[in-house]
């Protein structure tokens, strides 16, 4: 009987802001062979999400009891509201030969790659400070007030952008997306995080 293929591990995170959701979900479309995590919230629910769908939404007593009993691959406190991600639905779908696809933050990031070192990390950055600003303000979801927390957060975030093998950035969403078939696919070598390009962007970013 033929051995499976383990599956591989995509990990992708980003500041808030940066366009990482709406990728991921146009990566699933473009390759729906890829399986992708659902993760535990105890945010509240927003009108267009299902439970399930966007997240397992969960109280906090019931999420501190799954932390207890060590059912978490990563979790993390993230403005607020805990976020984490099943250690055993990830593990099954890896052993049955599916690729997966998390969608989480650098904290979370770091510990999938405690936990499953051979896991690929991919962190999506915005084309320039005033860009990021605009899509939290675009949203209008948020009051002022956090939209100028995300913000300096996400530049938080940004500092941590050398701990990932890979780094796409979202200035043009189709091209941006393109960079991520492209490293899902084993083709991202133009892609590390090492690369020489990215210096200024960052630097700009975070001035």
């Amino acid at each position: 009987m033929p051995t499976i293929r383990r599956g591989k591990l995509f990990v992708i995170a980003a500041p808030s802001g940066a366009g990482k959701t709406s990728l991921v979900k146009a990566l699933l479309e473009r390759m729906p062979q890829l399986h992708v995590s659902i993760s535990h919230t105890t945010r509240n629910r927003r009108p267009t999400e299902v439970a399930g769908r966007e997240y397992y939404f969960v109280t906090v007593p019931e999420f501190e009891d799954l932390v207890k009993r060590g059912e978490f691959l990563e979790y993390a406190r993230v403005f607020d509201n805990y976020y984490g991600t099943g250690r055993q639905p990830v593990e099954a779908q890896l052993s049955k030969g599916h690729d997966v696809v998390l969608e989480i933050d650098w904290q979370g990031a770091q510990q999938v790659r405690k936990a499953l070192p051979e896991c690929q990390t991919i962190f999506v950055l915005p084309p320039s400070r005033r860009a990021l600003e605009e899509r939290l303000r675009n949203r209008a979801t948020d009051s002022n007030e956090v939209i100028e927390r995300r913000l300096r957060d996400a530049v938080g975030d940004m500092t941590h952008w050398r701990e990932f093998d890979y780094v796409v950035v979202n200035d043009n969403f189709e091209n941006a997306l393109d960079d991520l078939i492209r490293i899902v696919s084993g083709r991202g070598e133009s892609l590390h995080a090492g690369r020489p390009q990215l210096q200024s962007l960052l630097a700009g970013l975070l001035a």
